[in-house]
């Protein structure tokens, strides 16, 4: 089903599928393409309301019964990383960050094909062939990077021989960076490498004087969005606002159907760059 606004992107409405995260419910989408001169902008004004990007369409949760799934962001200059991350960082030092161009390999493809097998292997991803792969990475109307982190001894420069131990294609927005997809080596799983990822891309931002790290959604209830909430100053985007998380336990995810507001409603206070209007 469509939905616009006058001179503005179309928004559609999947049909709903079996939820990803909380098992027994039914997942929608509202999603408009992304596209034009004026991709950057958009991109930059929906994420700030709690949308996500997925090659060139622009998408967030829309379920007719809950309201479970919220977009999280942590405030770059107030995360101070708790202990156990501290200890994630020194256990990565053998790692350099390479940021590349959004252009995806096959040594990319083989390394997400073993995280695939090895950590998803029932999910939606699990059949994505090489040229899917290169479409999730290479179709991108935005500023996007990948960034590779590679191991290598202390001291040495990086090098393309070096082994690729992960993965993370990273949108690059006005008010911070967005972690769109990451994947790593599934038998350094010790090294918590997902969780060292976004750290990384902590001290990336603070260096280029950005404030936020988009995390995707945050769904509480579900042990595979736990991480997530492990995050000092984390917002949340809950009711048409960001919002400090605060106690992760307080935000339920169950939700009367007649508190979800129809889609027109949504739609009609999504607010659009000023060149769309």
């Amino acid at each position: 089903m469509r939905h616009s606004l006058p001179h503005a992107p179309q928004f559609y409405v999947t049909a709903p599928q079996p939820c990803p995260y909380l098992h027994g419910r039914a997942e929608r989408k509202l999603f408009t393409a992304l596209a034009g001169d004026s991709a950057n902008e958009l991109n930059n004004a929906l994420s700030r309301q709690g949308f996500r990007r997925s090659q060139n369409v622009l998408y967030r949760p829309s379920c007719e019964s809950c309201v479970a799934c919220m977009s999280a962001r942590i405030r770059v200059s107030e995360f101070q990383p708790s202990r156990t991350q501290r200890r994630v960082q020194r256990k990565s030092t053998h790692l350099r960050r390479l940021p590349t161009s959004a252009w995806a390999t096959e040594e990319q493809y083989e390394l997400f094909r073993r995280y695939l097998d090895e950590r998803h292997a029932d999910g939606g991803m699990a059949d994505m062939d090489i040229f899917e792969f290169a479409a999730m990475i290479e179709e991108t109307p935005v500023r996007t990077r990948v960034i590779e982190y590679r191991q290598t001894e202390p001291g040495s420069p990086i090098s393309d021989d070096d082994r690729l131990a992960a993965v993370c294609l990273t949108d690059v927005l006005d008010d911070g960076l967005s972690l769109v997809y990451s994947f790593y080596d599934p038998a350094l799983e010790a090294s918590s490498l997902g969780t060292y990822m976004i750290l990384d891309h902590i001290e990336l931002a603070r260096s280029a004087g950005l404030p936020f790290i988009y995390l995707g959604y945050w769904v509480p209830g579900s042990r595979k969005m736990d991480y997530k909430a492990k995050f000092s100053a984390l917002e949340i985007y809950k009711g048409g606002v960001w919002q400090p998380i605060g106690d992760p336990a307080q935000h339920s995810s169950d939700i009367h159907p007649l508190s979800v507001d129809p889609i027109v409603e949504q739609v009609a206070r999504i607010t659009l760059p000023q060149k769309q209007r």
